[in-house]
């Protein structure tokens, strides 16, 4: 009996800050699964991230991740619908149900993760930095060299704080103007409105290729915070997160395994490595301890790709951005992702 009441209290004091999580595992999820498709909410244009194509499709790696949770969950990368949001919007549409995952170029930040409702399941897309962009007529070199600046900034956002940050450690001084959207911060600086842009550094490359002439402008060398950026869920669904997180986990480890969209198939039916085998489904029940079907991994590789081929799809040479793995690069190759093994 003094167990039972001991119990009832934590379950009522869970209740009283809205950590109901282990009490409704799996409604999420079964929620999701009855209406056949994840509403994922994306940014409201960022090239490389998530931006409509000519033919309104949304393309990039945070809507490429949710194609992937989509083949996971349902089989079909193409079961997925998004919502395109602000900085200021993307919170709220998660936090009322508006959408079912925020895939939206996000920093995990411990705010966020512990008192606004949200979980971040842990697995992050891109690791980022704040920087600064600038017209190289301005002539500078370094973001030391901005005192009395004018400096654009997207309202709602952690570079806000970043940025008060390293102008008082650094005993600069500077004027912010900050605006909705990044698409308005970055038509400010083309106008002379502001000095220069700041954001994290993968936007300020995004931006940077939406400007008429992007070669006029250079991102400087600093970077002054950590943005791991990565997707979000509400609390009150371990089931859904879990699931999330080792989506992620599964893009990682098939890049590092070498199984790619063309190949995963028949990996799957020959492999001689355990650890693939695991992974792809062909030894152990490990897709059904997620509540998905065996081959999730292979659906997700096959439909989508692996994290490497998601990345240079998106982000890497052969496009506008022409952005550099760097320290997203695998551990092995130099960078810092990392995966979890699936057994």
């Amino acid at each position: 009996m003094k167990m039972l009441k001991s119990t009832l209290a934590v379950v009522a004091a869970a209740a009283a800050l809205g950590l109901t999580g282990f009490a409704q595992a799996g409604a999420k999820l079964d929620a999701i699964q009855k209406k056949g498709f994840i509403q994922c909410g994306v940014s409201d244009g960022l090239p490389g991230f998530s931006v409509p194509d000519a033919s309104g499709k949304i393309q990039g790696i945070d809507a490429d991740f949710c194609r992937a949770v989509a083949a996971a969950v349902f089989g079909d990368a193409t079961k997925v619908k998004f919502s395109q949001l602000n900085a200021k919007e993307r919170f709220t549409a998660l936090q009322s149900g508006e959408i079912d995952i925020l895939s939206r170029n996000t920093t995990w930040t411990s705010s966020r993760d512990a008192s606004m409702g949200l979980v971040f399941p842990g697995f992050v897309t891109y690791y980022d930095g704040v920087g600064f962009l600038a017209n190289s007529k301005l002539g500078v070199k370094s973001a030391k060299e901005l005192d009395g600046a004018t400096i654009c900034i997207q309202a709602g956002t952690t570079t806000e704080l970043n940025v008060s940050d390293y102008f008082r450690a650094n005993n600069l001084k500077y004027t912010p103007i900050t605006f909705d959207t990044s698409d308005e911060s970055a038509k400010s600086l083309e106008s002379g409105r502001c000095d220069v842009l700041t954001s994290d550094k993968s936007q300020l490359y995004a931006q940077r290729s939406k400007l008429a002439s992007p070669k006029d402008y250079v991102v400087l060398p600093e970077t002054i915070s950590k943005e791991p950026l990565g997707p979000v869920v509400a609390r009150g669904d371990e089931d859904f997160s879990t699931i999330v997180r080792w989506v992620g986990y599964a893009l990682l480890n098939a890049e590092e395994a070498g199984v790619t969209s063309k190949n995963v198939e028949a990996e799957a039916k020959s492999t001689k490595n355990p650890d693939v085998a695991r992974l792809l489904g062909a030894d152990g029940e490990y897709g059904v301890q997620l509540k998905l079907k065996k081959d999730w991994v292979v659906q997700i590789v096959k439909q989508v790709g692996n994290y490497g081929e998601i990345f240079e799809k998106n982000l890497g040479a052969a496009t506008p951005l022409e952005i550099a793995r760097g320290q997203n690069a695998l551990w092995n190759a130099g960078g810092i992702q990392y995966a979890p093994p699936v057994r």
